[in-house]
């Protein structure tokens, strides 16, 4: 059995709840979302499907989800950062497989981040490159 919970972060109440039998794969969970303009979706690599994530920024919605390790993509712009914070970079990226490249067209942001607490690197993806690279990570490990 899965709970898949969406939670509004102002008062910390479930927006939007779907129980599962645990067979359900997490991205389908994305088609039973009513998408809020404006607002940002936080997620694990389970729901990474380009085709989806790109609906949701078509809508106005942002999300923030950590890279799986075999994307294929290439590199338009970086951005400086400040490497004593844990970030190692800031880029933008333009994916460059047939499949990907047609179910999300857009350019998206690629965030490296070393957690210096457990040790871990992050690589994050988002569309939104208005937040400072260190608030995308933070945005991240607020999910726990």
């Amino acid at each position: 059995m899965k709970l898949h919970t969406l939670l509004d972060m102002r008062g910390n109440i479930p927006t939007f709840i779907h129980i599962s039998d645990g067979k359900l794969a997490d991205v389908n969970v994305l088609d039973n979302i009513a998408p809020e303009p404006g607002s940002i979706y936080i997620m694990d690599r389970g729901y990474l499907d380009f085709s989806r994530l790109y609906r949701l920024s078509q809508y106005g919605d942002f999300f923030v989800t950590r890279a799986k390790s075999n994307l294929k993509f290439r590199r338009v712009y970086f951005r400086p950062v400040d490497k004593s914070s844990g970030l190692l970079f800031d880029q933008t990226i333009a994916l460059t497989t047939y499949r990907s490249k047609k179910e999300c067209p857009a350019h998206l942001r690629r965030v490296k981040f070393h957690d210096s607490e457990t040790g871990k690197v992050f690589v994050f993806l988002t569309n939104d490159f208005t937040l400072p690279s260190l608030m995308i990570a933070e945005l991240y490990r607020a999910r726990w």
